[in-house]
């Protein structure tokens, strides 16, 4: 019986599938590490004993909150100690600038990744910075923090180890000294005590 399919189709079809089959198995290997990304992207830290946990309830709670016990970019266990005074971490004070008007967690300076309290200092000495981007106006477009006119906060990159760009996490910095982290590219915020630095 003659074939009902077109002259040349199996073949053509052929060619396809075998650049087809490497494809989807390269999108599948993919959606394995992103889903094992997700799943394992950052670890939760318990506050301290004693450690005061009202910064994680109320008006600033939620998804963007970041509190004490939120996995991700932004948790306290992410490169560095936790947000109550431990090993030589002193507890943020919830009176840093930002704190009562953002209703965000408070974390210490010396809680967060090392490279942020670097970048602080390099920040008020006036140093020179790594990005050409760094002191650039911050429009707080996502709307997290508090609404303030154009030109009133600045960013500034803190670098991630082994990224080849600029990575997600930021210091943003207010005129009336406020000092907020990003480890998630604005997506959640942390209002930073930089007076806890931890002896450094």
């Amino acid at each position: 019986m003659p074939s009902l399919l077109p002259a040349g189709w199996t073949a053509e079809r052929r060619r396809a599938r075998a650049w087809l089959l490497p494809l989807v198995g390269l999108i599948g290997l993919l959606s394995a590490l992103l889903a094992g990304c997700a799943a394992g992207s950052g670890t939760a830290t318990a506050p301290a004993a004693g450690a005061s946990t009202s910064a994680s309830s109320g008006p600033g709670a939620g998804p963007n909150a970041a509190g004490p016990n939120a996995a991700g970019p932004n948790a306290a266990g992410s490169g560095g100690a936790g947000s109550g005074g431990t090993a030589g971490c002193p507890a943020p004070s919830p009176n840093a600038p930002g704190a009562s008007e953002s209703h965000l967690p408070v974390r210490a300076l010396c809680a967060l990744p090392a490279q942020a309290a670097q970048v602080w200092r390099t920040i008020q000495s006036g140093g020179r910075l790594t990005y050409s981007r760094d002191g650039i106006v911050f429009n707080n477009a996502e709307r997290l923090l508090p609404a303030r006119n154009r030109g009133y906060y600045h960013e500034y990159t803190v670098p991630t180890p082994g990224s080849r760009d600029r990575g997600a996490r930021r210091l943003i910095t207010g005129q009336s000294h406020e000092v907020y982290y990003t480890g998630d590219h604005y997506a959640s915020f942390v209002v930073v005590d930089t007076a806890a630095g931890g002896g450094g």
